[in-house]
C-alpha cells in the first residue's frame, strides 16, 4: 500500500482527527492512538489502529509520548492552540527532536485568529466559512448536512491531504514541517466551486434556494415516489432532460421557465407523475437511460445494490456496521479496509511493541505502569 512503513502517533479526540488516521491507516500507514483508556469503545474509527492509553497530565506521561513521537513520521493532535505546549508536546520541542516529523494540527478555527482559542462543532466552522450560508431551500433557515462538511470533509479529508503533501515534500528535503489544518479554511476550501462560479449566470441568480443546484430548478431535485421512497433528479443538459421528459411522459416540460408560476406548475406536474409509480418501477424506466435520473438508496440497503455489489464499495464488519471502503483506488497499491479491532490481542500486542523498542529497563516500565503513567488493558503483559 502506498504508505507502508509510514508511522503515525494520532492524539484521540472526536471525529475529524480519528477519521484522518483511518484514512492513512487504510492506505497503509501504522496509525497508533494515545488515549485516556486503553478500550475506548465510543471511537469507532479505531479499527486498523493501535491504542495506548497514557497519562498525558504527569510529566512521566508526557515525556514517555515525547519519546515516541521521536519514533514516528507524522503526529496528528486535534487539541484547541496551546494544549500540547502545556502538555510539553509541542512542535517546537518534538519536531526539534525529530526533524523529519510530520506535525499535524487539526483544530476548527486554526492556529491563530481571534476564535483560534474557541470551541466550536462542524455547524459552527461551517457557519464561519460562509458555506453554510449557501446550503438550504428559499425562504427557510440554512441547513447543514449533518457534519459531513468541516468535521469531515474540510477537516479529517483536508488534514490528510496535507499529510500527504507534506510527506512528499520530506522526500526531497529530509524535513518534516507542521501542516496547520483548520476546518473553516478545509470547509471553503472543499466549497471552492461554490465561491469562484458565482459569475456565472445559469448556476447562481439570485439568493439560497433559488438557483440550478441548490434547489431553484425542478429538473434538479429529488421527488418522492408511490411507496414513500424517492428519486434523485439531475436532468440539467438539454440532452439529458430531454430523454426525462419524455421518459415521465410529460414531452411539454421546458428547462426555459423565468415566471414564477411557471417553475411551480412545472414542478407540481413532476411531483404529481412521479406520485404514480414506485421507486422501482421508475428505476425500471430509467434504467438504460441518460436522464440523469437514479433511486435514492437508503443506506442500510446501499450494499445490495448491483452497482455498489460489483465495486465492493462497502463491506460489513463483524459488530454490523457498513464500512465504505477506501478511495479513491490506486491500481498497484490501492487501499485496503482496516477492520481489525484495536481491542483485539494482536493490535494489543503491536502497541506494546512501541513501548518495548524504547528501550527502557524492567524497572521504568513496571513504575509507568504501576503508577498509571501507562495503563494497559486487562489481559495485557508487558
Amino acid at each position: 500500500m502506498p504508505l507502508k512503513g509510514i508511522k503515525v502517533l494520532e492524539f484521540a479526540g472526536l471525529a475529524p482527527a480519528p477519521f484522518c488516521g483511518k484514512i492513512l491507516a487504510d492506505f497503509g500507514a501504522k496509525v497508533t492512538v494515545i488515549d485516556r483508556v486503553p478500550d475506548n469503545v465510543l471511537n469507532c474509527m479505531n479499527r486498523g489502529k493501535r491504542v495506548l492509553a497514557i497519562n498525558l497530565k504527569v510529566p512521566e506521561g508526557q515525556q514517555l509520548a515525547r519519546k515516541l513521537a521521536g519514533t514516528q513520521d507524522v503526529l496528528i493532535e486535534p487539541f484547541r492552540p496551546g494544549v500540547m505546549e502545556k502538555l510539553n508536546l509541542g512542535p517546537e520541542l518534538l519536531c526539534k527532536d525529530n526533524p523529519r516529523l510530520i506535525y499535524a494540527r487539526l483544530t476548527g478555527f486554526g492556529q491563530q485568529g481571534r476564535l483560534a482559542a474557541r470551541a466550536g462543532h462542524d455547524i459552527n466552522y461551517a457557519a464561519i466559512s460562509g458555506v453554510l450560508s449557501m446550503l438550504g431551500h428559499k425562504n427557510e433557515k440554512p441547513q447543514p448536512p449533518i457534519n459531513i462538511l468541516a468535521d469531515f470533509a474540510g477537516g479529517g479529508l483536508m488534514c490528510s491531504l496535507g499529510i500527504c503533501l507534506a510527506l512528499l515534500e520530506r522526500h526531497r528535503s529530509g524535513r518534516g514541517q507542521v501542516v496547520d489544518s483548520a476546518m473553516i479554511d478545509g470547509a471553503a476550501y472543499v466549497a471552492s466551486w461554490l465561491f469562484m462560479a458565482r459569475n456565472v449566470p445559469t448556476l447562481f441568480q439570485g439568493e439560497r434556494g433559488t438557483n440550478a443546484l441548490d434547489g431553484g430548478s425542478y429538473f434538479y431535485d429529488v421527488y418522492e415516489t408511490k411507496d414513500g421512497k424517492y428519486m434523485s433528479v439531475g436532468c440539467l443538459e438539454y440532452q439529458f432532460f430531454d430523454e426525462f421528459k419524455n421518459k415521465l411522459g410529460l414531452p411539454e416540460l421546458s428547462q426555459v421557465l423565468v415566471d414564477e408560476d411557471e417553475k411551480k406548475a412545472a414542478k407540481d406536474m413532476v411531483t404529481k407523475r412521479f406520485l404514480e409509480k414506485t421507486q422501482a418501477e421508475w428505476s425500471a424506466i430509467f434504467e438504460d437511460v441518460d436522464a440523469c435520473v437514479y433511486p435514492i438508496i437508503d443506506w442500510e440497503s446501499v450494499l445490495d445494490h448491483d452497482h455498489n455489489k460489483t465495486r465492493r464499495s462497502f463491506e460489513k464488519l463483524d459488530d454490523g456496521c457498513l464500512a465504505p471502503c477506501p478511495a479513491p483506488r490506486l491500481n498497484r497499491t490501492p487501499g485496503k479496509l482496516s477492520t481489525l479491532p484495536s481491542t483485539s490481542s494482536e493490535a494489543i500486542e503491536e502497541a506494546l511493541d512501541m513501548i518495548r523498542d524504547l528501550k527502557l529497563s524492567n524497572v521504568e516500565l513496571q513504575k509507568l505502569v504501576s503508577d498509571k503513567v501507562l495503563i494497559l488493558p486487562t489481559e495485557a503483559k508487558l
